[in-house]
């Protein structure tokens, strides 16, 4: 799979990886900064930068808006893209677990 946002960075990847159930800008940030025990707090620009970005190349979808909060959620294709970089990461891994590789 080619694409120009792949490799996925941290941040995109860990939005798509909560917006496998629905959510709003907000629960996305709280999740995010929970999964990643406060290593990745996403600045509101910054994640309505990546929700626009994501949007755009239909990685993930507006599915509902309650009380004024727009419910994101991600669409196959992000779920494609996540199946593609989880393998690639677990590749990478297998080569950590080697040791050293000459």
């Amino acid at each position: 799979m080619k694409h120009k946002l792949l490799p996925l960075s941290e941040t995109m990847h860990y939005i798509l990886l909560v917006l496998r159930q629905p959510k709003h800008g907000y629960a996305i940030m709280q999740e995010v900064q929970d999964l990643s025990k406060n290593a990745v707090i996403l600045a509101p620009g910054t994640l309505y930068g990546a929700i626009d970005n994501l949007a755009k190349h239909k990685w993930i979808k507006q599915v509902d808006v309650i009380d004024r909060r727009k419910i994101y959620q991600i669409t196959q294709e992000g779920l494609d893209v996540l199946d593609h970089e989880e393998k690639r990461l677990q590749h990478i891994l297998k080569i950590y677990e080697m040791g050293d590789v000459q």
